[in-house]
């Protein structure tokens, strides 16, 4: 199902499939029309694509077609075993970890996931984790450190869960451990931001060597809704909010809040997913050949850095717009 702003395109691909299907069907010779409409097609796909406001951009994060975690997994990692339970309540369907390879070398992978249809949504709680999915990602952090592995974490939530259940759990308790304990790791973590990064949720598997961003994704304090909710009182004016609150990959790779911007195919990562993973393994190979090249001290040590100064562009940047 397109989003309002693809319903042009939407219905221009229509017609020229269509178009193919009658000129199959009828042996007749369309394809100077059937050119010209995909020339058509692709010039509006451009413009669509290439002027997308915040609040667009947020809507294709969260296309329900859209690649997760899961998918990322079975075209980039070979041989994963996935790895259930936190060893101290239970598991949560809405973080997937395990071990696998990725270009040979073993690995250690945990991320969010969302259905792709309401049954999938409701087992995956609509990827918003209980604090045993972030402990369950924590015991499989603490064993890719103790097996020297490196940490891959997909991130694609709108933040996590809230409900009575979670509190009582020790939500807040268990998003802090992760970012305490994901500081002093001895391998290199890389993260990336496949769809949806909401508030804490995403921060809890965000504190890494690398934070990569998806072209389409957006990263945020909250979602636009809550945050339209909280400072207009009308969570109608998220587009507004949006625009306001600085979510796209491009403006947070030019605060320096993240360090690479993984490009997509014209349209979104779902036009194409395989084309998707393998611009994004490319990206995570390039990422952890560097980190690789580093000491466990150097690592740790830039990564403290890179977290002690974060923010400073931004400060700066405000202060030279007063």
């Amino acid at each position: 199902m397109p989003l309002e702003f693809e319903k042009p395109l939407f219905e221009l691909e229509t017609k020229i499939n269509e178009l193919r299907t009658f000129s199959q069907e009828k042996g007749l010779d369309f394809s100077s029309e059937i050119a010209t409409l995909e020339m058509k097609a692709e010039e509006l796909r451009q413009k669509i694509y290439r002027d997308l406001t915040p609040w667009q951009q947020a809507q294709l994060a969260r296309h329900p077609d859209r690649p997760n975690t899961v998918e990322y997994i079975r075209l980039m990692i070979q041989d994963f075993f996935e790895l259930k339970g936190d060893r101290l309540y239970g598991d949560d369907p809405a973080i997937l970890g395990g071990v696998g390879r990725f270009q040979g070398r073993p690995v250690t992978v945990i991320g969010h996931v969302k259905g792709k249809d309401t049954k999938e949504n409701i087992y995956r709680n609509f990827g918003m984790p209980h604090p045993e999915g972030y402990r369950k990602a924590l015991r499989l952090m603490r064993q890719a450190a103790k097996f020297n592995r490196p940490i891959f974490c997909f991130i694609d939530t709108p933040g996590a869960y809230c409900g009575i259940g979670a509190e009582e759990r020790g939500q807040a308790e268990a998003i802090a451990r992760n970012l305490f304990e994901m500081a002093g790791f001895t391998v290199p973590i890389i993260s990336v931001i496949i769809g949806e990064g909401g508030s804490g949720g995403a921060l809890a598997l965000g504190v890494a060597d690398r934070v990569m961003m998806m072209e389409h994704a957006v990263y945020s304090v909250a979602s636009p809704e809550s945050a339209a909710s909280i400072l207009f009182k009308d969570a109608g004016l998220a587009p507004t909010a949006a625009a306001a609150m600085g979510i796209t990959a491009e403006r947070l790779k030019e605060l320096q809040l993240i360090d690479r911007i993984v490009p997509e195919p014209s349209g979104g990562a779902h036009r194409n997913p395989a084309g998707t993973a393998k611009e994004l393994a490319d990206a995570f190979a390039a990422e952890l050949e560097q980190l690789l090249s580093l000491s466990k001290e150097e690592l740790v040590q830039k990564r403290y850095e890179k977290y002690r100064n974060l923010g400073l562009h931004t400060i700066e940047t405000a202060q030279e717009a007063f």
